[in-house]
């Protein structure tokens, strides 16, 4: 059941949510001693993280963590934080072995399958390669790693020839080679950023032969169904990209949606994936959600038991939808910051930046909900003015006005 269609809530239940270091998204407080969800297990035991205060009284939810000008989030009647904790920024690195190809005097390997990593950690992309160097030496071999951001577009990551290396763009000072030996092209990667998420190539040409491979690097996290304060369909494709940033996420690829729709996820709303094509996934087939199973009802993975529904690529200046963003870890967490009584959306944020945390972003408070285990029968503001709670089963929240709220002082 669509979370967003719950009828409105009483104010007495709302919470606030509050992140510290990071902010967090709002969502709707359920009927008392309820708590309705979304669809979609989180594959592990719920849990709450960062809960502050008790009692019947209102809370909050805050984050703490390294937050740009204005970053806030709160809820009324309690808010979530996000404290960063003592190295969280140190991302674990993971190695992957390599298996051998051949195309010619130089043979380039790498990595099979995917590399995984998270938001802020650090990962080795492997590429290693064989050259008969007897004549030339590899001080003659020239090492590319380009990303693939189209079927036909690159952008350059990291190149090197002999002693001289660069880095371009956003890699600068996060890019550089393993060097553990000769025919060592593996590229190190630090401090992971949503961006990142794809696919590499290492490309290695001596004077007169080259060979190259690919490596994909995934990342753990969650994807999200998102869709503005003003209502459903309402965003164009660069509209949805913003939205996505602006909840501390991404578009999420259509690999992506369909990992999260094996996970359970359900949500019968149309949205924008990063390659420009509308789809939505059904773990549930009803009439609403494309048909039962009849013939031309299903998308990718489709079938008796739903699937990915896909419209295909739309024109990505006029047509309007909702968006699936992609988010990854946390430098931080999410939690509930109890006040004196209930408070409103501006009243929430006050509460935050007194404590040093902001008001959460939607996609701050799904990786708690995923990737902490945050687990909450409360609802509370987040920065985009909905209200929100995380449970087990799920996510529920929906859009609210923060205006329809009477100000009450902190």
């Amino acid at each position: 059941m669509d979370p967003f269609s719950k009828k409105p809530f009483d104010v007495q239940n709302i919470t606030a949510l509050v992140l510290q270091g990071i902010g967090a998204d709002s969502g709707i407080a359920p009927p008392a001693g309820t708590c309705q969800s979304l669809p979609g297990a989180r594959g592990a035991q719920s849990g709450s993280v960062g809960l502050l205060g008790g009692g019947r009284a209102g809370r909050m939810v805050c984050a703490r963590a390294a937050l740009g000008p204005g970053a806030l989030w709160a809820a009324a009647w309690g808010v979530l934080l996000l404290t960063v904790p003592a190295g969280a920024q140190r991302g674990r690195k993971k190695i992957v072995h390599v298996l051998e190809g051949e195309s010619g005097s130089v043979v380039v390997q790498t990595a099979p399958g995917q590399v995984v990593s998270h938001r802020g950690g650090t990962i080795v992309l492997p590429c290693r390669y064989h050259y008969e160097a007897a004549a030339h030496g590899h001080d003659g071999v020239r090492l590319k790693w380009t990303k693939v951001v189209d079927p036909l577009a690159f952008t350059d990551v990291f190149v090197a020839l002999g002693p001289q290396h660069r880095a371009f763009g956003s890699y600068r000072g996060r890019a550089e080679l393993q060097g553990d030996g000769p025919g060592d092209a593996s590229l190190v990667l630090r401090n992971v950023t949503l961006q990142d998420y794809g696919r590499y190539e290492c490309e290695v040409t001596n004077e007169l032969e080259d060979d190259a491979g690919m490596v994909k690097l995934d990342l753990e996290g969650v994807v999200f169904p998102y869709h503005p304060r003003g209502g459903r369909y309402k965003l164009t494709f660069a509209e949805a990209q913003r939205a996505c940033a602006e909840q501390d996420g991404i578009l999420a690829s259509a690999e992506q949606l369909r990992a999260a729709w094996r996970d359970g996820l359900d949500w019968c709303n149309a949205g924008w994936l990063r390659d420009g094509s509308v789809q939505y996934p059904v773990s549930q087939p009803r009439e609403p959600c494309g048909g039962l199973g009849r013939a031309g009802s299903t998308g990718v993975d489709g079938g008796a038991n739903g699937g990915v529904r896909n419209y295909g690529y739309r024109h990505n200046a006029e047509e309007r939808y909702d968006a699936f963003c992609f988010t990854s870890n946390l430098p931080g967490r999410v939690f509930f910051l109890k006040p004196l009584r209930p408070v409103p959306f501006a009243g929430a944020a006050r509460a935050c930046a007194a404590r040093g945390a902001a008001v959460a972003k939607v996609g701050q408070l799904f990786a708690a909900w995923k990737l902490q285990l945050l687990d909450r029968c409360a609802a509370g503001w987040l920065a985009d003015g909905s209200a929100r709670y995380p449970s087990g089963g799920g996510w529920a929240g929906g859009a609210r006005d923060p205006a329809a709220w009477t100000p009450l002082r902190v």
